[in-house]
């Protein structure tokens, strides 16, 4: 697939960004070493959780931060933060959770249409959580119970909100349950019936290790834009250096965003290559970096900015969320990045 930045949204959109994902209410709270050392929790992971775990676990955690969360809902809320017009489609319940996540999603300007799963109907399960444990320097061991979220399929796909939306934005913690791998490939279908992009984002070089070839499948034939860091595109293409991963991803995607943590990021698009330089910061909570980075950069190539001007603002939102704790914004990031409105480009092209 052939992805290009030098044009603003496409005419007849309604959405800039569509995010599909899991629904999740993040809750971060603050753990020494011996916290995880004594749990037998690796330190930067991501793992997934039973319902008794998750319930030990969060009795056990210090006092923490709930927001709305899950990786592509993160990242609509900062697009969102950057002007871009967002709409993110995911499951929770029918619960006090599920009312937290959609009133904290919308109130952060992102459109929410999905359907709430109704508790004790078909044993529906409870609102998905994340337990987040970040340590002094900075780390982040997410514990994930995914509750309502295995539960999104192709009914709640939104045909029309696909459609509408320049880019359709997928997240790979949601590959795991083969219903969602459905969604994602009906959903890349209609949005390219459409002629609208297809973006998805790696997550978690061991979601990658337990799907990789559906996910090799997905970025070589459906998939207009990949975000990965480089563990991940690392663990995709069973690579030994990211040189030789970034080479594959070359010959397999139109558009490639891989981020580097400290290096900065490099932005492959057909005989491009650009090399952009990471936003000096304090590592405060690494919790939503990669988010912000891809919300940067969607909500900059929805303006048509070039590349390169794409990944510097993907490094100003990254910058600027690991700089305290949580996986939103503090500051205005407009302000961070120099463009005041959707039309404001002449500010950033300077």
């Amino acid at each position: 697939m052939t992805a290009t930045s030098d044009q603003p949204s496409q005419p007849g959109t309604v959405l800039d960004i569509l995010g599909i994902g899991n629904a999740i209410v993040d809750v971060l709270a603050r753990a020494e070493d011996g916290f995880l050392d004594g749990r037998g929790l690796d330190k930067g992971s991501m793992r997934l959780i039973d319902t008794d775990e998750a319930e030990a676990l969060y009795a056990a955690m210090g006092p923490g931060i709930e927001s709305s969360g899950g990786s592509a809902a993160n990242t609509c809320a900062v697009a969102a933060s950057l002007g871009a017009r967002v709409g993110f489609l995911g499951k929770v319940a029918d619960d006090l959770l599920g009312a937290a996540f959609r009133h904290d999603i919308e109130a952060a300007g992102v459109r929410f249409p999905t359907a709430p799963l109704a508790l004790g109907q078909g044993g529906g399960a409870p609102t998905a959580r994340c337990l987040i444990l970040v340590t002094p320097d900075g780390q982040r061991t997410m514990n994930t119970y995914l509750g309502a979220c295995v539960s999104f399929g192709l009914a709640d796909l939104d045909a029309a909100a696909i459609r509408g939306a320049g880019i359709v934005y997928l997240e790979g913690y949601l590959f795991d349950p083969p219903a969602a791998q459905a969604a994602f490939r009906e959903a890349a279908r209609i949005a390219h019936a459409a002629g609208r992009k297809v973006a998805i984002s790696l997550s978690d070089p061991f979601c990658v290790g337990r799907h990789r070839a559906a996910f090799r499948a997905f970025v070589r034939d459906e998939a207009d834009i990949l975000f990965a860091n480089e563990a991940e595109v690392c663990a995709l293409y069973e690579a030994e250096s990211f040189d030789e991963a970034a080479a594959a991803a070359r010959t397999e995607v139109g558009l490639a965003a891989l981020t580097r943590s400290e290096r900065g990021s490099v932005i492959l698009a057909g005989a491009e290559a650009h090399a952009v330089n990471a936003e000096p910061a304090r590592v405060v909570d690494t919790t939503g970096a990669g988010d912000a980075y891809a919300a940067g950069f969607l909500a900059a190539l929805s303006r048509g900015l070039p590349l390169p001007e794409c990944g510097r603002w993907g490094s100003v939102a990254a910058a600027e969320v690991i700089g305290h704790f949580g996986a939103r914004p503090q500051a205005d990031l407009r302000t961070l990045i120099g463009v005041s409105s959707r039309h404001d480009v002449a500010t950033v092209l300077g």
